[in-house]
């Protein structure tokens, strides 16, 4: 057992509630909780465990607040989660067969793309497009969502939230208040089957993981609330800060591989 000093508890539970407020407003809370856990001194696969556990707790949070505040598609938001607990296991799978670096290096590629289509389409996800899409069709591109950033979850992680959303706003027609509630019932899927690999592999830290998810959850409420009330705007600059951290650490992660 590791024993946690109050450095810890105050290293990571400040951060874990940022990361929770960010997490519900645009998703990527993970790049910011993680390293906190890593700051803190704990060992990659028990950072990781106890990291899933506060943010399904900070995830459930936000997805009920979203969810009292009618800004959930409850349909598609289920079939995602349905799908995105199926692409968790299989990210994970995967995980084990296909070149994380190769991987990495196309995300690295993307990211700037996303970023520049957000900043020249301002009046991306600010209202709702009206797409006519067949109940069919709003099933199957729900399933897709869910199965392919799900499984993106798996192998990579971060970012899982914010992939969800945009994918939401661009295949579905919702805006991104709508877009963001739905990510938060398919992510909770994805963050509910890595868990659940992670908490029967002993590799969760209790002791530390309750106050986080205190924290988390805490960070997911005031957070939801900021994204309801502030409307598309402030969930478009969080977007933006999640790419730029994401770019980040996969550079930095692409970087030391490269150095090794």
């Amino acid at each position: 057992m590791m024993e946690l000093s109050p450095v810890v508890f105050l290293t990571v539970c400040p951060l874990v509630f940022l990361a929770g407020l960010v997490d519900a407003v645009a998703g990527g809370g993970g790049l910011i909780s993680l390293p906190a856990y890593l700051l803190a001194g704990l060992p990659a696969h028990l950072a990781a465990g106890t990291n899933k556990f506060a943010m399904s707790f900070g995830t459930c949070t936000a997805a009920l607040k979203y969810l009292r505040s009618g800004k959930v598609a409850l349909r598609p938001a289920l079939t995602a989660a349905l799908f995105s607990f199926a692409g968790a296991a299989l990210g994970s799978t995967l995980a084990l067969h296909i070149s994380e670096t190769a991987l990495k290096w196309t995300i690295l590629a993307a990211l700037p793309a996303v970023a520049l289509f957000l900043f020249l389409r301002k009046d991306f996800g600010g209202q709702p497009v009206e797409k006519a899409l067949s109940p069919l069709k709003t099933a199957l591109y729900s399933a897709l969502t869910g199965l392919f950033v799900g499984a993106y979850d798996g192998l990579i992680g971060p970012g899982t939230g914010t992939f969800l959303i945009l994918c939401f706003t661009s295949l579905l027609g919702f805006d991104l208040i709508l877009s963001s509630g739905c990510a938060k019932i398919a992510n909770l899927a994805s963050n509910l089957a890595s868990l659940l690999v992670y908490a029967l592999g002993g590799s969760v830290l209790y002791l530390l993981a309750v106050p986080a998810a205190l924290c988390c959850m805490a960070g997911g409420y005031l957070g939801a609330r900021l994204a309801v009330k502030g409307g598309a705007k402030w969930v478009r600059y969080f977007i933006f800060l999640v790419l730029g951290l994401l770019f980040v650490r996969t550079g930095w992660e692409l970087l030391q591989t490269f150095l090794a």
